[in-house]
Order: C-alpha cells, then structure tokens, then sequence
C-alpha cells in the first residue's frame, strides 16, 4: 500500500511540475503575440543573448528589455505565429513568425531553467525575405 501511495504522489508531482514548466513558455508566446515587451522581459535572465536583424549580443536584463521594447515599437508588433515548440536541455524553446508592420521576423526564444524558474536566455528576430 505504502509503494502505491509513493508511486502516485512521485507520479503526481512530476505531473504538475510539467505543467508548471510548460506555463513559462506559453507566457513568453503570449507576450509575444501582443508585442508586450514588458511582459516578455519578465522572463529574461540576468544576461541574455539578443539578435536582430542589424546587431546581436549578450546583454543585461535591463539592456535587453529597452532593446527590444524598442524593436516592438519601431517595427509595429502584429502578431506571432507559433510554428514549434519543444524541450531543450534543461528548458524549453520556440520558433516562430512574428509579423509586424515592418515585415516577418522568423523568432527563436531559448529558455533554461535556474532556480526553479524557467528564463530566456536567448531571443532572435531574423528578418525574413
């Protein structure tokens, strides 16, 4: 009975946190499908990786939520249209169109988890032609 009781509650635990994880990754397409940049940097790491179209490096959390607030303002966000999402090694990532009054960027946002929480450690916007 006692092995029953464990094997569920294991069972269950893993199950939920599953769904947990899941979550952080939804949020980020969600920011990005409203163009919400503030949204979307609350999942930033401290240091993170940005690449757009014109200039690509790692920056500060701070950096990286005015570079691509910026981004969104400047190129009118539209919309995000999810093409893949999966696991990566210790996090998860999606791929994706973000279409906007200036043209469609293809979209890839990398997460790891640290600390319990799921955060992007890379995000790129590759204009596509």
């Amino acid at each position: 009975m006692k092995t029953i009781f464990t094997f569920l509650l294991v069972g269950s635990v893993l199950l939920l946190s599953s769904f947990a994880t899941q979550s952080g990754i939804d949020e980020v397409i969600g920011a990005l499908r409203s163009g919400n940049s503030t949204e979307l940097s609350k999942y930033f790491d401290e240091n993170i990786e940005v690449t757009l179209p014109d200039k690509s490096d790692s920056y500060s959390k701070a950096q990286a939520q005015l570079i691509v607030k910026d981004f969104f303002k400047n190129n009118g966000v539209k919309g995000f249209e999810l093409k893949h999402k999966g696991d990566a090694p210790d996090g998860h990532y999606c791929i994706g169109t973000l279409q906007t009054n200036a043209g469609s960027f293809r979209t890839h946002v990398l997460m790891k988890s640290k600390s319990g929480k799921e955060l992007v450690k890379e995000i790129r916007f590759q204009a596509i032609e």
